[in-house]
């Protein structure tokens, strides 16, 4: 006999059960909305890119997490790719602005929300198939961009229900000159933020260790971590040793948030790398309490969209990691308790023609007073489909047998109260809608 088959989805993937895309949804709804209260519209790119496209955007690490598409047909033999599933998605919306520049506006908001892959580690709160939820405006350099995108987040993230969340805030610019300043090569410059994202993960002993992988003079590793660990407060050695100009651009962004949502949740922090190379000036990550890695980040890259355009063009995002909440508000029990059912009303059947016709009838009049109905496909015990109304989490069972519909009434019964009442057969779906309503 073969031995059984596997169903596990591949590692670092998922199977989304009825529940979770409910809490799913809940979340995109959430973010949906307050996003285009802000202006931001719709956009949707393909979920694989030619290789060109994506390669040597990310950095040496990100080009590694690349899955990348062989070659079909009579071209498979080669061993080559020729496609990849994006990375993110930001890169794709540089290969959008650059092939629709005739027909976008000058300052262009869009949102995105769809899944990317990367070959990495899988871990909690980690995949290897996600969801990202995308904000990007393109065409200005106005520090007003940075601080709507951290108003958005912040809005999302206090309508969702966090309230112990942080944005922290740096520079990329800061970054480099302080690199720039220890004699770090500009070859080396890309792997050693790599590193130093890695603070929160491993601690300063393991990023020292990664710095000396990359040959990286210890006395500059310990003299660069030394100002990267300070408490973010305190700036006078990056002051004294590279100027005031960029500080004064973060703060200028805490300024500018004073007045919205993001108001008291910003910090600006040096220890921030973010180790994707094409970040150009300000760069931001949500972190929450207890959360290895953050919820979510971004920053300005005034360089990617001028790879497919050939000049450059402004642009800053943001990218809130859906994965990541939903795990973390499943952990916490943040959802609301009305989002688990699907179904408002069980309808009941009969062995008699008759009475399974009557029940079809009675479901699609209370599927058209806007109830969501299920109706119990076999004749069987009444017991049995009152309890599996209550296994589905079904709240109201409506009962049309022979008694019922002699007296062309219902019997409603409602399983959390445990309570029950017979109503004229028209007025089933007025009753029952009132009773949800007054229980929600």
């Amino acid at each position: 006999m073969a031995d059984k088959q596997s169903t596990k989805p591949p590692s670092g993937t998922r199977d989304f059960l009825p529940n979770e895309i409910r809490r799913r949804e809940h979340v995109v709804g959430v973010i949906r909305e307050v996003y285009e209260r802000y202006g931001f519209e719709p956009l949707e790119t393909p979920a694989f890119e030619n290789i060109e496209t994506l390669l040597g955007k990310y950095g040496e690490e990100g080009n590694k997490l690349i899955f990348k598409i062989l070659k079909r047909g009579e071209h498979e033999h080669t061993g080559e790719a020729d496609l990849a599933l994006r990375y993110d998605l930001t890169v794709p919306l540089a290969r959008v602005i650059a092939q629709y520049q005739h027909e976008i506006p000058k300052f262009f908001k869009r949102y995105q929300i769809q899944p990317v892959w990367r070959a990495d580690r899988p871990a909690k709160g980690r995949f290897r198939e996600f969801y990202q939820c995308d904000i990007d405006s393109i065409g200005s350099r106005s520090l007003v961009i940075e601080a709507e995108q951290l108003a958005a987040v912040s809005e999302v993230l206090d309508r969702l229900g966090f309230d112990d969340f942080i944005i922290r805030l740096n520079d990329r610019r800061l970054l480099t000159a302080l690199m720039e300043s220890f004699e770090i090569h500009p070859r080396e410059h890309g792997s050693v933020l790599v590193a130093i994202d890695k603070l929160d993960k491993i601690g300063v002993e393991g990023v020292k260790r990664e710095l000396a992988l990359r040959a990286v003079d210890q006395i500059a590793a310990d003299a660069m971590l030394r100002i990267f660990v300070r408490e973010s407060s305190d700036f006078d050695a990056i002051e004294r040793m590279l100027g005031p100009k960029v500080l004064d651009d973060l703060r200028e962004i805490v300024r500018l948030t004073e007045g919205t949502p993001a108001r008291g949740r910003i910090r600006i922090d040096p220890s921030l790398a973010r180790g994707l190379s094409y970040y150009t000036g300000a760069i931001m990550e949500v972190a929450v309490p207890d959360l290895a890695g953050s919820l979510g980040g971004g920053g300005r890259y005034d360089n990617l969209v001028g790879m497919f355009l050939g000049r450059d063009v402004p642009a800053c995002g943001f990218s809130l990691g859906l994965e990541r909440i939903i795990v973390v508000m499943t952990d916490r029990g943040m959802f609301p308790t009305d989002i688990t059912g699907a179904v408002d009303v069980l309808v009941t059947m009969w062995e008699e023609s008759e009475l399974r016709g009557a029940a079809i009838t009675l479901a699609a009049d209370l599927r058209t007073a806007g109830l969501r109905v299920e109706i119990y496909p076999d004749p069987d015990k009444i017991a049995r489909q009152f309890k599996y109304a209550a296994d589905r989490r079904v709240r109201f069972v409506a009962v049309q047998g022979g008694v019922e519909r002699a007296a062309a009434t219902v019997t409603i019964k409602n399983l959390e109260t445990g309570g029950q009442e017979s109503v004229p057969r028209p007025e089933a779906a007025v009753f029952i809608a009132r009773a949800l309503k007054k229980e929600s």
